[in-house]
C-alpha cells in the first residue's frame, strides 16, 4: 500500500447526513483516520435515510453508505460529564475536528473552539453550517433545498415553463462539503509551517454562490439579469440539447469554426452566411429561429451516429445518458472511480472513490461504512479506558 497524503492524521467527525460526512469522506480517502463520534441511540441521521427499509432498520441506510466508507464509528453522549471528559481526551489526540451543528450547539455543550484549542492548540476545527457562524441568518435551520432557493440557484434553473427549479441532487450540501475538505487541507498545510491550528467557518450559502460564476459576473459586472433558458447555453448558439431521430443530443458549437463545421456536417452550409446566424451575437438573439433548422437535420439520424460524426468534425457533442448508463459508460469504467467493497450483512457495495488521481499517494477505498459503535471499544481502549469502565459507561448510556 502506498503511503497516503493524510496518513497519521486523526479526524474527529461529529457530522451528520451529507455536507459534513462528504467532507470527512474525502479526508478518509486520502488516508486520514476518521473517527465518527455518534450518539449512542441511533447515530448519524443518515443511517435511517434510504430507499431500502431493511437497511434503514439496520441503521445502514443507503444515504449513510454513500459517504461513510473508510471511517470508524465511536458512540459517545457528549451531553454527559463523562462523555465530555472522554471527548476532550480524544481531542488531545486529534489533528482535525469537523462538525455541522447549528452555530451555538458546540459552545453550549462546553466544547466550542476556544475550549478545545486550549486543550490542543494544533487542532484544526472546521464548522460547517447553512449560513455560517455569524450574521442575521446564522441560527436559522438550513437544508440543501433552502440554500438552493436563497442562493439564486433555483431562480436560474428551468425555462419559461418550469421555473424556479431545484437541481436534481443536493448540490449545496456536497459543494459545502468539498469546500470544507479543501479548507481543512489548507489549514493543515498552514499548520505544517506555523505549528498552529485554527477555526474554519464554512457556510453552504457562501460555498455555492461562487459556483454561479459567469452568470453572477454578467449581473455584477455587466448588469445583465439571468434568463432561465432550460438546456440552452446562454454563452453561444447552437449550444444545448437538440432532438434527434431517437432522442436527444448535447451539442456545444461555442466557437465560430465549430458553428461553421456544424453547418457543413448537417448539410445546411447556406446558414453560415445568413445574416440572422452568421455572427455569434446574432445567433444567440435568434436561437429560437435557429434551433428548428438544426433539429430538422438532426432528426434524420439517431443520437449515436451524430455523436460520432460531430465529434470527428471537432464539434463537441454527446449523448444524454440515464444515470444507470452514465455510471456504466466505458470512460467511467476506465477511470475506475467506482469501487467494490464488501459490507458484512449488506453485501458488495459500489461506492465512489477519490475523484482525483495521484501518481505517488493515491486515494484508497479500503473499509466499508462502519456499523454504529463498531470501533468504540478499540478507540477508547487506546485512550486508557479499562474494560470495567467501558461496561460502566455502556450501562450509563454514555456509549
Amino acid at each position: 500500500m502506498s503511503k497516503q497524503i493524510l496518513s497519521g492524521v486523526r479526524v474527529l467527525d461529529l457530522t451528520n447526513v451529507l455536507s459534513g460526512p462528504f467532507a470527512t469522506l474525502h479526508l478518509a480517502l486520502l488516508g486520514a483516520e476518521v473517527i465518527k463520534i455518534e450518539n449512542p441511540k441511533d447515530g448519524d441521521l443518515a443511517r435511517k435515510l434510504g430507499v431500502k427499509p431493511d437497511f434503514n432498520d439496520q441503521l445502514m441506510g443507503t444515504s449513510f453508505l454513500a459517504q461513510n466508507a473508510n471511517k470508524k464509528s465511536v458512540t459517545l453522549n457528549t451531553k454527559t460529564q463523562e462523555g465530555k471528559e472522554i471527548f476532550k481526551k480524544l481531542v488531545k489526540t486529534a489533528d482535525v475536528l469537523v462538525e455541522n451543528f447549528r452555530p451555538d450547539v458546540m459552545t453550549r455543550l462546553g466544547l466550542g473552539y476556544k475550549t478545545l484549542a486550549e486543550i490542543n492548540p494544533r487542532l484544526v476545527y472546521c464548522s460547517i453550517s447553512g449560513f455560517g457562524q455569524t450574521g442575521p441568518d446564522a441560527l436559522k435551520p438550513a437544508y440543501d433545498q433552502i440554500i438552493q432557493g436563497l442562493s439564486g440557484v433555483m431562480a436560474i434553473n428551468g425555462d419559461e415553463r418550469l421555473n424556479p427549479l431545484r437541481a436534481g441532487f443536493p448540490v449545496c450540501d456536497t459543494v459545502g462539503g468539498l469546500n470544507a475538505a479543501f479548507a481543512v487541507m489548507a489549514a493543515l498545510y498552514h499548520r505544517e509551517r506555523s505549528g498552529k491550528g485554527q477555526l474554519i467557518d464554512v457556510a453552504m450559502l457562501d460555498s455555492i454562490m461562487p459556483l454561479l460564476g459567469w452568470v453572477a459576473a454578467n449581473l455584477l459586472i455587466a448588469g445583465q439579469q439571468p434568463v432561465p433558458m432550460g438546456n440552452d447555453n446562454f454563452t453561444a448558439a447552437p449550444s444545448g440539447s437538440f432532438k434527434t431521430k431517437d432522442g436527444y443530443i448535447n451539442i456545444a458549437a461555442n466557437k465560430q469554426e465549430q458553428w461553421e463545421s456544424l453547418c457543413d456536417m448537417l448539410g445546411i452550409p447556406a446558414l453560415k452566411k445568413d445574416p440572422l446566424f452568421e455572427k455569434r451575437d446574432t445567433r444567440k438573439k435568434n436561437r429560437k429561429l435557429l434551433t428548428p433548422l438544426v433539429e430538422e437535420k438532426l432528426m434524420q439520424r439517431p443520437t449515436a451516429e451524430w455523436v460520432e460524426i460531430l465529434n470527428a468534425g471537432d464539434v463537441p457533442s454527446g449523448a444524454i445518458l440515464s444515470l444507470e448508463d452514465a455510471l456504466n459508460q466505458p470512460q467511467v469504467r476506465h477511470r475506475a472511480i467506482l469501487k467494490d467493497i464488501d459490507s458484512e450483512g449488506i453485501g458488495t457495495l459500489k461506492l465512489f472513490g477519490l475523484a482525483a488521481q495521484f501518481s505517488d499517494t493515491p486515494g484508497e477505498l479500503n473499509a466499508p461504512p462502519p456499523r454504529l459503535s463498531a470501533h468504540t471499544e478499540e478507540v477508547l481502549t487506546d485512550l486508557g479506558v479499562t474494560k470495567e469502565e467501558l461496561a460502566s459507561l455502556k450501562a450509563k448510556k454514555v456509549i
